[in-house]
């Protein structure tokens, strides 16, 4: 279903009810979250909150105990992690995770194979929105900085052409100089009209480019609203802006 097939009030990306963990730990109770066409959703919370665990479960790499995701009005909670990708919703993992002994243009092409018609096609979008990677392009992806690892894990993910991009956090261990340049290419995206869902532990930078914000604590959405109203409320900005 593309999103010229939905209606204005469907969702891009909708949550309900869900409830995920490891074994027998239970990592989330009852999240409910909703990311619209066209938004992008920062999700903060503290180290353990249940971030990257919510994504997970989001992406299928976990699966869900109870609730559901749905993806533009469909229904996606029982399908498998790759028919997830085939049906428009792609992630960046936290640390990057590529493919260090291929070359920069085979860890795009891997993040492209389920669009085999388009590869060559977004290629060139993916080297114009990075020219570092095609300057590279031939080059070991485990010879590349973290900034740059961070930009072809990005550039791979949307080889898939996804409806939905599920970031997570893309500033992990980046100086800040490379991290105004990651959220630089997160806000073009944004602008290209591609829904984001951003975990991040940098809250300040994550709201101020966000249209809404959700704060996990231990599994449970403690705060929700507009990114800008969460960077003005006391209780986000004592406990994770540093303020």
């Amino acid at each position: 279903m593309s999103t010229s097939d939905t209606t204005a009030d469907t969702a891009a990306l909708e949550v309900r009810g869900l409830f995920a963990g490891y074994g027998r730990i239970e990592a989330l109770h009852g999240i409910d979250l909703r990311l619209d066409p066209g938004q992008l959703v920062a999700l903060v919370g503290a180290n353990g909150a249940g971030k990257t665990t919510l994504l997970r479960a989001i992406s299928g790499l976990i699966a869900s105990r109870a609730g559901s995701v749905s993806l533009f009005g469909r229904d996606i909670s029982r399908d498998s992690p790759d028919k997830r990708v085939r049906a428009g919703l792609s992630q960046v993992l936290e640390g990057r995770q590529v493919f260090g002994p291929l070359s920069v243009q085979d860890n795009l092409l891997l993040g492209g194979y389920t669009r085999p018609d388009h590869r060559e096609e977004r290629l060139a979008q993916m080297y114009a929105l990075f020219p570092v990677l095609e300057e590279k392009r031939h080059l070991a992806a485990g010879t590349l900085s973290g900034g740059q690892q961070q930009m072809l894990a990005i550039a791979r993910a949307l080889m898939s052409e996804p409806k939905v991009l599920l970031l997570d956090e893309p500033s992990m261990g980046l100086a800040p100089l490379l991290v105004r340049e990651i959220f630089a290419v997160i806000v073009r995206l944004k602008a290209q009209g591609v829904p984001i869902l951003l975990v991040e532990q940098n809250a300040h930078a994550a709201l101020s480019v966000a249209d809404t914000g959700y704060v996990l604590e231990t599994g449970s959405i403690a705060l929700w609203g507009p990114a800008g109203e969460l960077l003005r409320d006391e209780r986000v900005a004592g406990a994770y802006l540093g303020v």
